[in-house]
């Protein structure tokens, strides 16, 4: 595959100053990737700029699940159901390196909200939504087999259990998997790239004014139609664009916490819900720890202020406790927080809990398209449904010439569920033929199927582990800067008890490598991933 780094990023950003493009694409998470390989896949030709990292905003804040939503079901959301268990089935196909099935427990009380009867027939229905193609069918378990399947589960008031198939997944790997095989289409993008203004010519939008946040130069962008992908800011941007906007958003705010795999030990996710509420709180395992969330509250400050309080880590320590209260579970045991916002459109619901979870596109005749909410599960389709909308504002003779792109396909050609395979099975000869751990092997090739063999020989064989994922994450995904690296390229900051502090300065000599630091540069970002890092002192201080 191409190469997509911070020298493709300069080449880029010159294409966007001297271009005209079909489409300019706002927004970097993976509404706006999936836009932008939606659209290059057509044919068209597309900018897409991203105002800080790729995947800073929601798309790296999730539960980390693909699902269709069981508790949907309950809003009668039928449709949104059947979408997202289809689009399930799709990315396992197309992502088998980031999205993975995994066994779900749903555990009833006497004071549940529900009981066995109404639970057993959403199973049902869900497996129905599905048309039945689920990595396994649901199970009923009594209360004596709910404790030998989950041993540490409360057993006072157990009156049985669910068991039922979804998946987890790598949420902003996901998206620089999709903005890679966009690349490889033909869309121009770059991060750090912040939108802000819009000229008008004729009644319809021409240019998009860009400041570069890496340089602060200011350059236009010639498109003659403009997709908003931009989340919880598509007020603020919309606002920006359009005097009359009207705000279309209700905010709201999910934290999770992190922890050792040991300390809750999960023999499959969990579904906790929370105080016989419309909230749900997951517990996840994954190879390299459990992540427990997430809040559901109205969320109206600026989304790049929102953080875990104290009050929400407490909130989730106090579920927890409760489903698993021989653990002893305390703001100790948490390794990591992370908070986001989701972008849910406003529908007049009670709570946040009934809003929706359905997206919304909305085409202006001056040329914008704005998509907003909907599911992380849904957002292939989401993407294919607004381009489609986008391209109304087009001539007829380009609406036929861009009518279609099969986007359902795997995103590189690495990692295919028959190459994903393979690569599994040669784990053992990689790791002889390079002399290097089998655990490390065997990580690498889950993570990126036979591209595995294409980093051992990329990088020196004395790179370490996190070397070879730092240099793959500046070559291939535009890492710019070592806080970028940490959060939202590979799991350090969120599973390592100690953030990734002792890797620091080996991770540091491959970004000076490779982008040229000074040893003050080098400093100054080490100081800023360290400030980083200082939000979870903060929070425990007044936990502890």
């Amino acid at each position: 595959m191409k190469k997509f780094s911070f020298a493709n990023r300069i080449e880029n950003i010159n294409k966007m100053r001297t271009q005209e493009f079909d489409v300019i694409v706002i927004g970097g998470g993976i509404n706006g990737a999936g836009v932008a390989r939606d659209a290059a896949a057509r044919g068209m030709s597309v900018a897409l700029i991203e105002g800080r990292d790729f995947a800073s905003g929601t798309s790296s804040k999730s539960s980390k699940l693909i699902h269709g939503g069981i508790r949907y079901l309950e809003n009668m959301e039928f449709k949104l159901v059947f979408e997202a268990l289809n689009e399930r089935t799709r990315l396992f196909e197309m992502a088998p390196h980031l999205v993975h099935p995994l066994r779900f427990m749903l555990p009833l009380y006497e004071e549940s909200r529900v009981g066995m009867f109404k639970m057993g027939m959403g199973m049902w229905l869900y497996d129905a939504l599905a048309l039945f193609q689920t990595p396994e069918m649901h199970e009923r378990l009594n209360a004596k087999e709910s404790i030998e399947h989950m041993p540490a589960i409360r057993s006072r008031g157990l009156v049985g259990s669910y068991i039922y198939s979804d998946a987890y997944m790598d949420d902003d790997r996901l998206v620089h998997e999709t903005l890679r095989s966009a690349n490889e289409l033909g869309a121009v993008c770059a991060n750090y790239i912040k939108a802000t203004g819009a000229k008008f010519t004729d009644g319809k939008i021409s240019e998009i004014m860009c400041e570069d946040q890496q340089t602060q130069e200011k350059f236009a962008i010639k498109g003659r139609h403009v997709i908003s992908s931009v989340g919880p800011w598509t007020d603020e941007l919309g606002q920006s664009l359009l005097k009359d906007w009207k705000k279309i958003l209700r905010p709201t705010k999910g934290i999770h916490l992190t922890l050792p795999k040991h300390r809750l030990p999960l023999s499959s996710a969990v579904v906790m819900a929370a105080e016989k509420s419309d909230r749900i709180v997951f517990g996840i395992p994954r190879h390299e720890m459990i992540i427990i969330g997430t809040t559901d509250t109205d969320f109206q400050e600026h989304p790049e202020d929102v953080v875990a309080t104290p009050e929400d880590v407490r909130y989730l320590l106090k579920v927890i406790a409760d489903y698993f209260p021989g653990a002893g579970i305390t703001a100790h045991d948490v390794i990591a927080s992370y908070a986001g916002v989701r972008p849910l459109v406003n529908d007049g619901s009670s709570s946040e809990g009934k809003t929706s979870r359905e997206h919304t596109i909305l085409s202006d005749d001056r040329g914008i398209t704005f998509v907003a909410g909907g599911k992380y599960t849904t957002y292939r389709l989401m993407c294919e449904q607004t381009v489609s909308k986008a391209l109304q504002s087009f001539t007829f003779e380009e609406r036929v010439k861009f009518a279609k792109a099969n986007t359902a396909v795997p995103l590189n050609p690495y990692t295919g569920v028959e190459v994903f395979g393979q690569a599994q099975s040669l784990v053992h000869a990689w790791a002889e033929n390079t002399g290097r751990p089998l655990d490390e092997v065997r990580l690498l090739a889950q993570r990126y199927g036979l591209e595995a063999q294409e980093i051992f020989n990329r990088y020196s064989e004395n790179y370490t582990y996190w070397q070879q994922e730092a240099a793959q994450a500046i070559d291939m995904t535009m890492c710019l800067h070592m806080r970028d690296f940490y959060s939202r390229r590979v799991p350090l900051f969120l599973a390592d008890r100690n953030h990734g502090v002792k890797v620091m300065d080996e991770v540091g000599a491959v970004f000076q490598e490779k982008l040229g630091w000074t040893d003050a540069r080098l400093k100054d970002e080490k100081h800023l991933l360290t400030e980083y890092m200082a939000h979870e002192v903060e929070w425990k201080k007044h936990l502890l």
